[in-house]
């Protein structure tokens, strides 16, 4: 027999190489992961002590250094400080301005009930938990959000997922978790992106809600990178489909076009009563502090106002530029439609690590660089985010540099096998 070796955790930890990322932070931590980024946020910021052009935050409408929104963050701090008010809602940490704002995103997202989240991602987690039972069949996007997998981690019953934006992998998978539920008496949860964060691809929206004719099931959307930008007037993906009546119960989080922390779900009254009572990280978490509060009721004004389309028209023209503009480089970005847009280019981890220090030292373009595990081997991705504090100058600027980049990468400037050791930044 073999004879099992018993190690204590931290002597585990300390003989593991870190993980898949982890296993190259001695020479990428503080540059190529976990970077500072400093100044005012926005277009221009500091990297490493030089002024760069960042093109690497989620403040799509711009409202991160917004006047208006300073001023009421800066007055409601004063007022208030941090801690108001002292306690998880359920106890003793609910206001009128809690319940104000919830009301408010949920006559925006034209639902009955919405429900606010501490944060974003700890919130979509605990509405799957709180959804769904061990006789529910949760159906989803092969790419989904993790987020979104690690709700679905929590589930005790099945599980099946879908081939990404595949409306017949969808309905086949619909299909099998129909015949499931037949015999355990419980239903179906499918859930997938407005957007997907990764490539900027539109979830299909439009094409899933027509299998509500033919199956029986509920539909849940993370629309992160929706709310606030998508749609005429910035309700979501949902608004962008002519879909928002259909989704049953629809996930916004302020992280992106509200440029502060937290979410919120919105749906059927009695459903997000429901998860009042229900959602684990919300009822044993301190509730959202005041500041937050008034400043999130302040960026869904101006996300609701004539402003807020005019920040939305900024935004689309920079991403429409950027997107077109690679195109017509010859660049790869995918299906991107969204604001977020990939460029897509063949190499290794060691050139993508050569080609980032080229950008950020030579070009002086901070951006993110995506590569395996995250995505297959012989493939980078630099992830570009558009907003509507950017400027064509800026777009030109960035395509020119991509175009001189795409030329070296062919050339074979980038085959060297070293990684450069950044850890000393």
């Amino acid at each position: 027999s073999v004879k099992s070796v018993e190690m204590e955790i931290f002597e585990r930890i300390a003989k593991d190489s870190g993980g898949p990322i982890g296993q190259y932070r001695d020479r990428a931590h503080g540059y190529f992961v976990f970077p500072r980024l400093e100044g005012e946020l926005g277009p221009h910021m500091r990297f490493n002590g030089v002024d760069v052009l960042n093109w690497s935050l989620n403040n799509y409408l711009g409202l991160a250094n917004h006047p208006e929104i300073r001023k009421v963050d800066a007055e409601a701090a004063a007022k208030w400080g941090m801690a108001y008010p002292m306690g998880a809602r359920m106890m003793s940490g609910n206001t009128r301005l809690h319940e104000r704002l919830e009301q408010e995103l949920a006559d925006f997202e034209r639902k009955e009930a919405a429900y606010e989240f501490n944060f974003g991602y700890q919130g979509i987690v605990s509405t799957i938990d709180a959804l769904v039972t061990r006789h529910d069949v949760i159906v989803f996007d092969s790419e989904a959000h993790a987020c979104l997998i690690d709700g679905k981690r929590l589930h005790l019953g099945k599980s099946f997922h879908f081939k990404h934006n595949d409306i017949e992998s969808c309905e086949r998978t619909l299909q099998r978790a129909t015949e499931i539920v037949e015999k355990t008496g419980g239903g179906i949860l499918l859930i997938t992106e407005g957007v997907f964060g990764m490539t900027g691809a539109l979830g299909i929206l439009d094409q899933i809600v027509e299998l509500k004719k033919k199956y029986k099931f509920r539909i849940l959307i993370d629309d992160a990178h929706g709310f606030g930008v998508m749609g005429p007037t910035g309700r979501g993906t949902s608004e962008h489909f002519g879909v928002m009546d259909e989704i049953d119960l629809y996930i916004g989080a302020y992280a992106k076009s509200m440029a502060i922390i937290g979410g919120f779900v919105a749906g059927p009254k009695y459903v997000i009563d429901y998860l009042r009572y229900n959602m684990r990280s919300q009822m044993y978490a301190k509730s959202l502090p005041m500041p937050i509060v008034e400043g999130c009721l302040k960026r869904l004004e101006i996300i609701r106002s004539a402003e807020g389309d005019e920040l939305r028209k900024k935004l689309w023209t920079v991403t429409r530029a950027s997107q077109k503009g690679f195109r017509d480089l010859g660049f790869e970005i995918g299906p991107a439609e969204a604001c977020v847009t990939p460029i897509f280019l063949p190499g290794n981890e060691i050139q993508a690590t050569q080609i980032a220090q080229d950008l950020r030292t030579n070009y002086k373009i901070f951006c993110s660089i995506v590569t395996y595990p995250v995505i297959p081997r012989g493939m980078i991705i630099f992830r570009i985010i558009p907003t509507a504090v950017h400027t064509l100058e800026d777009v030109n600027y960035t395509l020119n540099a991509f175009a001189d980049v795409k030329k070296k990468l062919a050339e074979g400037k980038y085959d060297s096998d070293v990684i450069p050791d950044m850890a000393i930044w």
